[in-house]
């Protein structure tokens, strides 16, 4: 059992049936993929089957069954073969991270094992659509049996007799309607006087208190006023202390913001004169070998 062989059957498998399981590793799964437009709508891309893997586990012996056929061994030994080989195939994957199914494609795992598959640019799994192509609205032109077909078509339109007029139905008699009886007119009832509402009491504004006037304070004495002074002497020091301070704080802040903008600019001077060696830093070499296929 090799991988030659495993892609064979899968590729056979999946002509005629919509999934092929691959047991303990999942299956592949083709869809349908209908007509669609492209190139703002002058291109007709035809119909075609798609080919992904699900990673899920799924029920299904049609592979089993197919290479116990094919080899002319009993289903249990099949069965036995086929596991060991895809537990030795998700060893590889969990490994090396891709395998290439030759004819298919490339199943592929990321850094959590997560299983997908990469088909084929020429893949050919659709026998239905055999020689469906783009059809391009751009470089399309009439032939001339086409035109001749669209002018007999028109003269047919015009030299068609005309439809016999369609007979008008008679007229039906309407039924005279009985006449009914007015509905008798039901009394308003009267409305309820508003009730009178007194007016509220006046309240009289309190009178205002004006506060009693602060005394004035005595004189300092001359002592006093020396000790004052002595004490704004002391306070405008610790303030000249403080605003030092406070000035070689902002010349740190302003000087670590320089540093920050000049290894920015240095950053985005690297990303664009080289970008692969930044993108060597941000993925893994799986992850740029996906995003340069894309």
């Amino acid at each position: 059992m090799d991988i030659d062989l495993l892609s064979k059957m899968v590729k056979e498998l999946i002509l005629d049936e919509d999934r092929v399981v691959l047991p303990g590793l999942g299956c592949f799964v083709a869809e349908i993929v209908p007509a669609s437009f492209s190139d703002k709508g002058y291109t007709i891309n035809p119909p075609y089957r798609r080919l992904y893997f699900r990673s899920r586990p799924d029920e299904g012996d049609g592979l089993v069954d197919f290479y116990a056929r094919t080899n002319s061994i009993e289903y249990d030994m099949a069965e036995r073969i086929l596991k060991d080989f895809l537990n030795e195939l998700k060893t590889v994957l969990h490994t090396r991270k891709t395998v290439v199914f030759p004819g298919l494609g490339r199943l592929r795992a990321t850094k959590e094992n997560n299983l997908f598959f990469v088909a084929d640019e020429d893949l050919d799994i659709y026998p239905e659509g055999f020689g469906l192509e783009p059809v391009s609205l751009k470089t399309h032109k009439e032939s001339a049996e086409e035109v001749s077909a669209a002018v007999v078509g028109l003269k047919s339109m015009l030299l068609s007799p005309d439809p016999a007029p369609v007979p008008e139905p008679d007229p039906v008699a309407e039924p005279v309607a009985e006449p009914v009886a007015e509905p008798v007119p039901i009394p308003e009832p009267l409305p309820e006087p508003e009730p009178v509402v007194e007016p509220e009491p006046v309240i009289e504004p309190e009178p205002v208190v004006l506060p009693e006037p602060e005394p004035v304070p005595e004189p300092v004495p001359l002592h006093h006023h020396h000790a004052s002074v002595h004490g704004h002497s002391e306070s405008r020091k610790h303030e000249g202390k403080d605003g030092k301070a406070g000035r070689i704080v902002l010349k740190v802040f302003i000087v670590l913001i320089v540093v920050a903008v000049v290894i920015l600019a240095a950053y985005m001077a690297i990303g664009r004169l080289c970008p692969e060696w930044i993108d060597g830093f941000l993925y893994t070499p799986e992850e740029l070998e996906i995003l340069n296929h894309r």
